[in-house]
């Protein structure tokens, strides 16, 4: 295919990926876009494993950041300060990308000027074997193919920004995220109060490599997503408006539908009344109802038994939406606002000047977005 003279500059971010690079990074050199109208730059996040020496293979670029890892936030920030491109695509290291991702990522952003940040989903072809990574990855495909169109957030797995845009924005903040969290989230609320469009494109699909297990599947869920996002909304003050994704109204309902189903099962239990739990099912039918078209997607897919088995899987992610929510207000009115530590803090106040450098903080965003908002030309 050709491409209408918009480059672009693929950050990839990794740290201990010497097992899982030949594929990723042999997906995208598989792409179909010309290789002379995009870069390749492989960010090392300190790795022990060989991991440059395999992304020297590939890449353009490879920048090994020799400290102590600092996270994909900081390792991204530091892929574009070497980047070139009118536009930078983030890709994870466990994430093989389309033959034509690349291609449409440039098609997107050529036939819709208008948009600062596009990012596409998973598809439905997780290669993890196992009911949860099954079930997480065929989760996160069906969540973005059924809300394409205007987004609130941005996603880094897949996704692409103008690189102006992303320089004005501030970049990520790796002052606050020093591991995988919500730095991408996080990037597209201020990208938002900004005025930028963002855009979720559900046709730019990409693999999911990891394996989850329930451990980290919770992990996820409690400590990087929910706890943190909660903390956020809170610092926005936009809990109440957001409308992203799972905190629509109809998520809100679902979780609070579990919990009190959970209570009524505590309460049983305690008194030894069947009628209690009675009362408890009742309590998730109205959620098995709203989701009976994501339950289906997974028969369909899938067959019977794994959907039948995705069902407490489901109901465990609305019942630590409900912790996450608790356990965030609570940590944000007890302990304020997230902190770096204590070293990198000190060094950014005395302004240190150093290779790499001490992880930076993003700026804060407009606070009211009301009339900052453009119209889309797709509309």
């Amino acid at each position: 295919m050709t491409t209408p003279g918009l480059t672009l500059s693929i950050i990839v971010p990794v740290h201990q990926g010497a097992h899982i690079l030949p594929q990723s990074l042999g997906a995208l050199a598989e792409s179909d876009l010309p290789r002379d109208s995009w870069e390749l730059i492989v960010v090392d996040d300190a790795s022990t494993d060989g991991t440059a020496q395999v992304a020297a293979q590939y890449a353009d670029t490879v920048m090994t950041l020799g400290r102590k890892p600092q996270g994909p936030s900081y390792a991204r920030n530091r892929g574009v300060e070497a980047a070139r491109g009118d536009v930078i695509v983030f890709i994870d290291a466990d994430v093989c990308v389309h033959r034509e991702t690349l291609g449409r990522f440039v098609k997107i952003f050529v036939e819709n000027p208008g948009f600062s940040a596009v990012f596409g989903s998973y598809d439905a072809a997780p290669p993890a074997p196992g009911l949860v990574s099954q079930y997480r990855n065929l989760l996160h495909h069906w969540v973005h193919q059924q809300n394409g169109g205007d987004a609130e957030t941005f996603w880094a797995g897949c996704g692409a920004v103008r690189r102006e845009v992303f320089l004005e924005a501030g970049m990520y903040d790796e002052w606050h995220f020093s591991r995988p969290q919500i730095e991408d989230i996080e990037l597209g609320h201020r990208l938002k109060a900004l005025g930028h469009q963002i855009s979720l494109e559900p046709n730019i699909q990409a693999t999911h490599l990891k394996r989850w297990t329930l451990r980290n599947m919770i992990a996820t869920d409690f400590r990087d997503r929910g706890v943190p996002w909660t903390r956020l909304l809170i610092q926005r003050g936009i809990v109440s408006k957001s409308q992203s994704l799972n905190l629509r109204l109809i998520e809100r309902v679902n979780t609070v539908l579990v919990w009190l189903s959970a209570a009524f099962a505590v309460v049983a239990l305690g008194a030894q009344d069947a009628r209690w739990l009675v009362g408890a099912a009742i309590l998730l039918l109205p959620v098995l109802w709203f989701n009976r078209h994501l339950y289906g997607f997974f028969r369909k897919h899938r067959g019977f038994w794994f959907a039948l088995r995705a069902v407490p899987l489901h109901l465990t992610y609305y019942f630590l939406n409900g912790i996450a929510v608790g356990w965030g207000w609570l940590v944000h009115h007890a302990v304020g606002e997230p902190q770096p530590a204590v070293a990198v803090q000190a060094f950014s106040e005395v302004g240190l000047e150093s290779w790499p450098p001490v992880p930076r903080k993003a700026p804060e965003p407009p606070l009211s977005t009301d009339r900052q908002t453009p119209t889309s030309p797709a509309e």
